[in-house]
């Protein structure tokens, strides 16, 4: 081969270009001079500008899993925040309506028992309020069990009434406890008298398939008898005072196969409702009081008998000394 052809350059593996050092003078120059450029004349603002606009959705899309999680954690914080919350609420509620339905409750309460005093002070009749514990068992009657008994001094026979009229009689004493048969049950009767025109009657208790009422029998188809009429107790059964309302006429049925009419009569108390009653003496047991004159009188009476036996055993002695003299006998 001759010596012509040959390649006088260096191979790569000794081409090394420029040194380490001038290239990092070069960089650091170029550096410098940029920072200068860029806080004096801004000229590298478009480059950076670009570039972010580039990056922007690599930068949501690297952001997203991160915002996510910390969402994720809030959502559920918040969600178990206002789950207990609304739980707190829910119970609150629930006490407040509790509360409310008391003080409905007890203000119903309060007038009943405030028309009771009431009704107490202005009956003549000494009596015993008492509060209704349950109903009687039997489904076939309409009784009460109250909480006043023999040991409160409860007296067979005793009528009942409440604010609004009579409820019943105690039929039945117990040592604690007392049954009172409604008037509205079909085995109690009670005399009424018609306020509207003074004819008295008896009210049976209804035993037709409503009930709920009470009903007047044996009255005639032309009595004078209204619907609205108020009918109040007689006092002639000795039990019940008179006076006391017991119901008003609801219905007149005449009918022309009959010559009775058939009067149903709703009652005036709350025989079904009644939380608290006024158990009254009967009128048949209650000892008259004297009269505050008839006292008096029979004092000076006594004592003007007595001064006459005196008077006249003083006027006997003489007499009978004077007769002892002559040799008489008196």
């Amino acid at each position: 081969m001759p010596l012509g052809t040959l390649d006088r350059t260096a191979p790569p593996l000794f081409n090394q270009g420029p040194s380490a050092l001038s290239k990092l003078i070069f960089f650091s120059a170029l550096a410098l001079f940029l920072m200068v450029a860029d806080a004096r004349f801004n000229i590298v603002q478009p480059l950076r500008a670009g570039i972010a606009a580039v990056l922007y959705p690599v930068q949501w899309l690297a952001l997203k899993p991160v915002q996510l999680a910390v969402g994720g954690g809030r959502y559920l914080e918040d969600l178990q925040t206002a789950q207990a919350r609304e739980a707190r609420a829910r119970k609150a509620l629930a006490l407040q309506s509790e509360r409310a339905s008391q003080a409905d409750t007890l203000a119903q309460d309060n007038a009943r028992l405030r028309a009771l005093l009431e009704l107490r002070q202005t009956t003549q009749t000494p009596g015993r309020a008492a509060e209704v514990l349950y109903d009687a068992a039997d489904p076939y009657t309409r009784k009460l069990v109250i909480d006043q008994g023999l040991t409160n001094g409860i007296a067979p026979g005793s009528p009942v009434i409440d604010e609004g009229g009579v409820v019943g009689q105690v039929t039945q004493v117990q040592p604690f406890t007392s049954e009172i048969t409604l008037v509205i049950d079909r085995d109690l009767s009670i005399p009424v008298q018609n306020v509207r025109t003074g004819a008295r009657s008896v009210a049976f208790g209804d035993a037709s398939a409503h009930g709920g009422g009470l009903e007047l029998r044996f009255t005639a188809a032309n009595a004078d008898v209204q619907e609205g009429d108020l009918l109040t107790t007689s006092g002639v059964d000795g039990v019940y005072p008179p006076g006391l309302p017991v119901a008003k006429i609801d219905r007149i049925e005449r009918r022309a196969d009959s010559a009775f009419a058939r009067i149903h009569c709703l009652p005036m108390a709350h025989v079904t409702a009644a939380r608290y009653v006024l158990v009254l003496a009967p009128v048949g047991v209650q000892a008259p009081k004297p009269a505050p004159g008839a006292a008096a009188d029979a004092a000076p009476a006594k004592k003007k008998d007595k001064g006459d036996k005196g008077d006249k055993g003083r006027a006997e002695k003489p007499a009978k000394a004077e007769a002892r003299k002559e040799g008489r006998t008196p």
